[in-house]
């Protein structure tokens, strides 16, 4: 292995292993399982590297990496409640553009919130605004168009605006 690849490796590290963990975290709800995964996929694109492959771009394949790796584990284990985020008070950071969602304060309840939308949105908002990724780099990663991923970036915030409207004012 070239000593730039071995140090872009270590740098890639450095830079997005804390954000991948936030983005298993939120799949998972496991601290435990979620370290697991994300040292799983750091010693899987070790190996891809090994082999002396190419990557690109670190960031959207390590993120790819991880979801196939988040998607293998919930085919195993399928007993995955969305009860648990409740449960658990998971607090995410979401700093949603759009309107009145950016202003919700308890993270139970934005987890409440974001639980109700349809998985692709759900997929694309947890990448746009709590892992702070790119459109181009959610394309990448969901193996999109730039302009398919932005529509449903739209989508997923109006459907969260209209839950909201659908909510009973406290």
């Amino acid at each position: 292995m070239k000593k730039t690849t071995e140090s872009q490796f270590i740098e890639s590290y450095d830079s997005y292993a804390d954000s991948l963990f936030r983005h298993c975290y939120l799949r998972v709800f496991d601290r435990d399982l979620s370290r697991d995964l994300v040292q799983e996929a750091f010693i899987r694109v070790w190996n891809y590297l090994a082999e002396g492959k190419e990557i690109r771009n670190f960031k959207p394949f390590l993120y790819q990496v991880v979801d196939n790796l988040i998607i293998d584990n919930s085919r195993k284990r399928k007993t995955v409640s969305l009860d648990l985020l409740q449960e658990r008070g998971v607090e995410p950071r979401l700093d949603v553009e759009a309107g009145r969602f950016e202003k919700l304060i308890d993270a139970k309840r934005a987890s409440e919130i974001i639980v109700q939308l349809e998985e692709p949105y759900r997929q694309v908002l947890l990448l746009r605004y709590l892992d702070d990724l790119s459109v181009k780099e959610i394309a990448k990663i969901c193996g999109e168009t730039e302009n398919n991923i932005s529509v449903r970036i739209h989508r997923g915030l109006k459907k969260l605006n209209e839950i909201l409207d659908h909510e009973p004012k406290s």
